[in-house]
């Protein structure tokens, strides 16, 4: 048996193997099948049903298990996940590991459709050093995404000394992976 962190590996050199047999769409649908609709469907179940307490259900253990120092807020309207260390890219970094050209897209690839199935929309960014930041709204909702710190105070990944990077990628209202834009 493989163990969890091994995993990382396997997966994100398997996203660049599909990647090279046949290009972003077939990468796409392999998120969307294989870990939304598939290995995740019990996160589809929860969301679908029960929204906002279905991301809480889902996220909290998920994440914990997983060993990510993260923090979430929740309000009426809004979900947040604030990731602080992300055991996965994590691992990566430290092991050298940088088969696929952005390993952290896959959380958009297979987030994004089960968000999109379930009425919301996605603002996120991640900055390629094992941290980011989600905050899912209803689409109906227009609320633009937090400043840092206003939703989720000190928690707040974007106010870390160590936030900025040259790459960070960012999602606004986003449900596609293709939906980022990057800027340095």
């Amino acid at each position: 048996m493989i163990g969890c962190y091994d995993f990382c590996g396997h997966y994100e050199w398997t996203f660049e193997w599909l990647n090279k047999l046949g290009g972003h769409e077939l990468v796409k649908a392999y998120w969307d099948e294989a870990i939304h609709r598939d290995s995740q469907a019990h996160a589809s179940k929860l969301i679908g049903e029960k929204g906002f307490e279905g991301m809480q259900e889902y996220w909290g253990p998920t994440l914990a298990d997983e060993g990510a120092v993260y923090e979430r807020t929740m309000t009426d309207d809004v979900f947040r996940i604030d990731m602080h260390e992300c055991p996965s890219k994590g691992f990566l970094l430290r092991n050298g590991l940088d088969q696929y050209k952005d390993y952290c897209d896959h959380c958009v690839g297979w987030i994004g459709p089960l968000m999109k199935e379930s009425g919301f929309v996605i603002d996120h960014e991640h900055n390629h050093c094992g941290q980011c930041w989600w905050e899912m709204r209803r689409k109906d909702d227009t609320t633009p995404a937090s400043e840092a710190g206003a939703l989720s105070g000190h928690h707040d990944v974007r106010l870390r000394p160590d936030w900025k990077s040259p790459h960070t990628d960012h999602y606004e209202r986003a449900t596609d992976p293709d939906d980022k834009t990057a800027f340095s």
